[in-house]
């Protein structure tokens, strides 16, 4: 069996670095805070690709993954908006990651509303697990999903982070959140 080999790059950005994993045609399989869990980065290898199913070795030139992610931070807003990425993951996983991405940059939605835009209103549960285990974050842009009181909740890169994103994006946020 021939293994995939996903180049790696690390990426600093002012929500601290992440590492970026990206396939021989440029789309992203993982895009991770370095500093959130060692663990959290090899667990989404594994989930995504069996426990030895990828070689990573370094991108010696960036990728479009990486200039776009740089524009992105820079105030160019859209630019990862058309970056290709392809991930494991379950078919409603999937459905969840593809209707993550339709939202429009400084916008939010609560994951109520996301399950019933899915047509599973009563899937809520299942979306907050879904988009907990987005193995691509900011672009599957899971920072977008709030709570139905339009607080911040559960963010795998940390709420602080998640506000940032939020605001950089121009979304306002109520004090408390």
């Amino acid at each position: 069996m021939t293994k995939l080999v996903l180049q790696l790059e690390h990426v600093p950005s002012p929500v601290g670095n992440l590492t970026l994993l990206t396939d021989e045609s440029q789309r992203i399989r993982i895009l991770e805070f370095n500093d959130h869990r060692e663990d959290r980065f090899r667990q989404s290898l594994a989930r995504q690709f069996g426990s030895d199913g990828v070689t990573l070795v370094e991108r010696r030139e960036p990728s479009n993954a990486r200039r776009a992610l740089v524009a992105y931070f820079d105030g160019d807003l859209t630019a990862i908006d058309s970056l290709a990425v392809e991930t494991g993951g379950t078919p409603f996983q999937k459905e969840v990651w593809a209707a993550l991405r339709g939202i429009r940059v400084g916008s939010t939605i609560s994951y109520g509303q996301l399950a019933t835009k899915l047509e599973r209103p009563k899937a809520v549960r299942a979306v907050g697990l879904a988009n907990g285990a987005n193995p691509v974050a900011i672009v599957v842009p899971c920072h977008r999903v709030i709570g139905s009181d339009a607080s911040l909740t559960g963010y795998g890169g940390g709420l602080e982070r998640k506000r940032w994103l939020l605001e950089h994006e121009g979304v306002l946020l109520a004090l408390n959140s």
